[in-house]
């Protein structure tokens, strides 16, 4: 497959990229760091909402999910605690639906409401739900979300136990919505799961085809990865630095043939893990539901193992300054290791693979 990214492409990341070197997200969270879960600052809120970037995938942006993924991997870069793929997911998603629901979709990129999209459980117990007169019961809990202590609600995508698919808005101060904050070795995300056990009234939730929380749980997949490879590719300019800046035995470690082998291997994996993902987003821009999943599941195989690979050479190669909380590695190498875990583990991905 030929891809490359458009000259607009490159000018949405490197603008992106910019906002995020001038507000920087590590620098705002340090101050705080041993003070509680990430909080999303009010000038990131802000500038998502003003820069449009919540609706980029709606009608009206026109955009795809490779124009996304480019600002997720720059998020992913700057370590942002903003859930950017999940609102823009959202947004999209709630346009999509009845006049009720689609209403949400102008309030999120208005910034008059904060949802993000959730999913059920990839890897583990379902959500159970039940159909009363027009009203839907769910019982259960969600899989972890990022920044849902900033969000006004939640669009919550599952699947029922007769393999019905529907998506329910869920208003954060709803009665019978317990959101659970976790101990994550991310520093630089709050991540919640909802332990739900309420009834959702009729104008709130809504049935839509088969395949559509495939996809959505299929898209989040790929974001987790996708902001891991900017991780990733911020660890590994950092190290190719440092290893040209350190000194041992009266030249630069970088001179070092074992310290070479380290960091081609790094950016080999790096670029490896880019290239399937970009294949991944052009196969979720595509409407091939078996050749999405295929694509998705191996991106996220790969990438997941090859950017926590990279993490742990690049600690390897900074020696001890790699293990001090001052050093910015730290939290780079924790978040791709969350990254890594979440919406489908590698041996998950891999054994959906196995049965493609």
């Amino acid at each position: 497959m030929d891809f490359a990214l458009s000259a607009e492409q490159e000018d949405l990341a490197a603008g992106e990229r910019a906002w995020l070197a001038k507000h920087d997200p590590i620098a705002a969270r340090r101050p705080d760091i041993d003070s509680g879960p990430a909080r999303i600052p009010d000038d990131a809120a802000k500038h998502l909402v003003e820069s449009g970037l919540i609706g980029l995938l709606t009608s009206d942006m026109g955009g795809t999910h490779v124009d996304l993924a480019v600002l997720v991997e720059e998020h992913g870069r700057a370590a942002s605690p903003s859930p950017l793929a999940e609102l823009a997911l959202a947004t999209a998603t709630l346009e999509t639906l009845p006049p009720q629901l689609a209403a949400l979709a102008n309030a999120n990129t208005t910034g008059a409401q904060s949802i993000a999209l959730v999913i059920g459980s990839s890897e583990g117990v379902p959500l159970t739900t039940e159909i009363r007169g027009g009203n839907l019961r769910i019982t259960g809990t969600t899989s972890p979300v990022t920044a849902a202590l900033d969000a006004t609600g939640f669009l919550l995508a599952l699947t029922s136990q007769d393999e019905t698919e529907i998506l329910v808005h869920v208003a954060s101060d709803t009665a019978g919505l317990s959101l659970r904050t976790l101990s994550t070795l991310d520093l630089t995300r709050s991540w919640s799961t909802l332990d739900l056990d309420l009834t959702v009234s009729e104008k709130d939730w809504t049935t839509v085809p088969t395949g559509t929380v495939s996809h959505l749980s299929d898209a989040l997949a790929f974001y987790r990865k996708m902001d891991a490879l900017g991780a990733a590719q911020r660890l590994v300019d950092q190290t190719v630095e440092y290893a040209g800046q350190r000194t041992q035995f009266g030249q630069p470690i970088g001179g070092f043939q074992a310290v070479k082998h380290h960091c081609a291997n790094m950016t080999l994996q790096t670029e490896a893990a880019r290239s399937s993902l970009w294949a991944a987003a052009v196969a979720l821009d595509g409407n091939q539901p078996a050749q999405r999943a295929v694509a998705v599941s191996a991106a996220a195989a790969y990438a997941g193992d090859a950017t926590s690979t990279v993490a742990s050479t690049a600690l390897q190669v900074h020696g001890g300054i790699g293990f001090t909380w001052e050093h910015d590695l730290h939290l780079l190498a924790r978040r791709i290791k969350v990254d890594e875990l979440l919406n489908g583990s590698v041996s998950w991905h891999r054994r959906r693979l196995a049965g493609a």
